[in-house]
């Protein structure tokens, strides 16, 4: 089962979704204190269709997750750019304030793997996320809400 971490609270509130977890383990590496969230268990294809951004959450009630369906789209090299730098400056920034971390090393080569890739070999607009481009191609793929 994957983990979906929501505040605390706002039952029927759109936004409200903190991080995601795809198995016990991501989640016990997650560093929250469980009683400030409230965490709902789903299944691999709904945490799949979050992490590859074909459908967004858009709130939670009682135990149950409400979903939209959404459709990425980087209609040039210079919007996949952005997407690119904005995912490297949030892995860096949890890089460089977790050196032990226990998923450190997994971060930092998705990390590497994202600011290495080559935007020239990429036929634009690319439809789809960056994390469904990558898992298409073999490549580890992470949503930046699994970063702990």
């Amino acid at each position: 089962m994957s983990f979906f971490i929501f505040l605390k609270n706002l039952d029927n509130i759109p936004g409200s979704l903190y991080k995601i977890a795809e198995n016990q383990n991501d989640f016990n590496n997650l560093d929250i204190n469980q009683s400030n969230y409230k965490i709902i268990e789903d299944t691999q294809e709904n945490f799949n269709e979050v992490k590859y951004r074909t459908k967004a959450i858009d709130k939670y009630n009682d135990n149950q997750i409400f979903y939209v369906n959404v459709s990425t789209k980087f209609v040039d090299k210079q919007a996949l750019q952005q997407e690119v730098d904005n995912l490297s400056n949030q892995i860096q920034n949890f890089l460089s304030s977790n050196p032990n971390h226990p998923l450190y090393n997994q971060w930092n080569n998705y990390k590497n793997q994202v600011t290495n890739l080559n935007l020239n070999n990429i036929t634009y607009p690319l439809n789809q996320s960056l994390e469904q481009y990558f898992n298409d191609l073999g490549q580890p793929s992470y949503s930046i809400l699994q970063l702990p």
